[in-house]
Parts: structure tokens; C-alpha cells; sequence
């Protein structure tokens, strides 16, 4: 199962993006908290630079706890100018844990303009993510308007555009960047299910089987729970599964629109909150595992 998806503005996004690096301070990577990994660009590491960057995993509310503070620890040890944070954009509490962290990240910086008799300007931030990791929302939030297009739509944005945070930061906001080609299939299928890639791009049975076999490897018992199925299932069972879940939702033989659902109640949170990227075994990386 192969999923691509680079429309034409993306690329130019890109450029703009290195083009502006030079004007910003720090830059802000939101990066989806149920799939750091498939949702992180790797184009991102050459846009950044040598820049300080804030890797935000937001949706935390739906993202498997345990699994992302293993994924805050990896993110955290692999690159001292980097720090990261998981949040739910959508708490104020949390966007308030933002400014302070980037507060927190400046304050050498401040420092120096300080001995040199300078006066401290506003952060200039690059905010940068792929579509549909909450970047439109998490800038409204920032600035506590509504002046950043937000959808949950993937591909929304589509020009750069400078927007004012208080008297504290500067903020760029870019349209979301995907890459050319995903180097390992899982990714396309991990953005998929997650809502990252036009649901009309991919084989929705495909996404589904995926999802099932996933769950009962990593979450068993849920699928049956929330849909009341007696069902067990195997590897080799998985498409009878389908059926069956076809048949318990009533609908006929449209398996399409069972696994429609099924894929919208998995994003939406209804079958508990799940990661689907594994910690990267890195041995320059120590992480804490079970």
C-alpha cells in the first residue's frame, strides 16, 4: 500500500521557509502526539538548521501517555538545541506552558542583549508542521484570534503570513509541508489513519485492516469491547473480522463504509487513546523503556 501526497505549494513552502529561517529566533515543529515519527518532516532538519528548535507534540488527549513521555525522553536526549513538550492546544493552560517554555529558551539570549545595552525585542518564532497536526489551531490559540485558517481538513494554509503575539513574540506561519516520498510505506499508512492525508488518496478497507491488526497486536480486546464483538482474531482472519464488524454496525456488505467509521472513531479518540510509532531504538539515545 503505497500513499503519496506533495501538492505543488508545499514545495514553494519549503523554500520560502529557508529563505525566512534566518529572521527567526526559534523554530516551533508541531509534530502529531500518536505518531511523532511519520508526522515529523524530515525536510524539517534542513529548514531548521542550527536554529533552537521546540518539538510540540500536541493531540496528547489522544495520544497513549506512557508512549509519549518514552518519545519526550528520546526527543529530549538526542539534541541539546532542542527541547520538547507534549500539550493539547485546545488548553489554555497548556499554550500558557508554551510561551514560558520559549520564555525559558530565549533567556540566555536576552541575557546578552542585556550586557550589550541592548533592549529586548519580541521572539520571532517559525511556526512548521505537516497538514492537520493542529498548527492553524495552536497559532490561534497563541494569539487568542482567529486570523490562522483552521480545518480539519488537511492542506488548509497555503501562504506564509506574520502574526503578532502580544508584545512577546513574533510568529511565522507556514503552510504545512509534506515530502516527496515516504521512505518506509507504514508512514502514508500512519497518516492516513491519523487524518493527515485526504481520506479520497487512499483504500479506506486498506487503512482499516491496518488499524484492526494493529490493535490486536498493541491494544487487544478494544475493538470487540467498543463495538461488542465476541470475535478473536488472527492475521488470517482479519478480513472475516471486517465482515463481522460490517454486520454488527448493520451495514450489509458495505464494508467501504464500515471501515469508514471505524477509521473516524479510531481518530476521534472513541476506541481510547493509542500511539502508533514506536520509540526509535537509537543507541546513541538512551531511553527508559518497559
Amino acid at each position: 500500500m503505497v500513499i503519496q501526497w506533495f501538492p505543488g505549494h508545499m514545495a514553494k513552502a519549503k523554500r520560502e521557509a529557508i529563505e525566512n529561517r534566518n529572521m527567526v529566533d526559534i523554530v516551533i515543529e508541531l509534530v502529531d502526539a500518536r505518531i511523532p515519527e511519520s508526522s515529523s518532516n524530515p525536510l524539517i532538519d534542513e529548514i531548521v538548521g542550527h536554529k533552537p528548535r521546540l518539538i510540540i507534540l500536541n493531540k496528547l488527549d489522544l495520544a497513549d501517555q506512557s508512549k509519549t513521555e518514552k518519545w519526550l525522553q528520546y526527543y529530549n536526549k538526542k539534541n541539546e538545541n532542542q527541547k520538547a513538550i507534549a500539550v493539547n492546544v485546545f488548553n489554555q493552560n497548556d499554550i500558557k506552558y508554551v510561551k514560558k517554555v520559549l520564555q525559558e529558551m530565549m533567556a540566555e539570549k536576552h541575557k546578552v542583549w542585556v550586557s550589550k545595552g541592548m533592549k529586548p525585542r519580541a521572539t520571532r518564532l517559525m511556526v512548521l508542521g505537516i497538514p492537520n497536526v493542529g498548527k492553524s489551531t495552536f497559532i490561534n490559540q497563541m494569539i487568542k484570534k482567529n486570523r490562522a485558517k483552521a480545518s480539519n481538513k488537511p492542506g488548509v494554509t497555503k501562504h506564509q503570513q506574520w502574526l503578532k503575539i502580544g508584545n512577546e513574540f513574533e510568529l511565522l506561519d507556514t503552510p504545512g509541508i509534506l515530502w516527496h516520498k515516504f521512505e518506509d510505506p507504514q508512514t502514508g499508512v500512519h497518516l492516513a489513519l491519523t487524518g493527515a492525508i485526504k481520506d479520497a488518496l487512499f483504500h479506506k478497507d486498506d487503512i482499516a485492516m491496518y488499524a484492526l491488526k494493529f490493535f490486536k497486536t498493541e491494544y487487544p480486546g478494544r475493538i470487540q469491547s467498543y463495538y461488542h464483538l465476541n470475535e478473536d482474531v488472527t492475521d488470517e482472519e482479519l478480513p472475516d473480522f471486517l465482515m463481522a464488524l460490517t454486520k454488527k454496525l448493520n451495514f450489509g456488505d458495505d464494508y467501504d463504509r464500515a471501515s469508514e467509521k471505524l477509521i473516524f472513531d479510531i481518530r476521534d479518540g472513541k476506541l481510547g487513546t493509542y500511539t502508533l510509532d514506536p520509540v526509535p531504538q537509537d543507541p546513541t539515545v538512551e531511553v527508559e523503556l518497559d
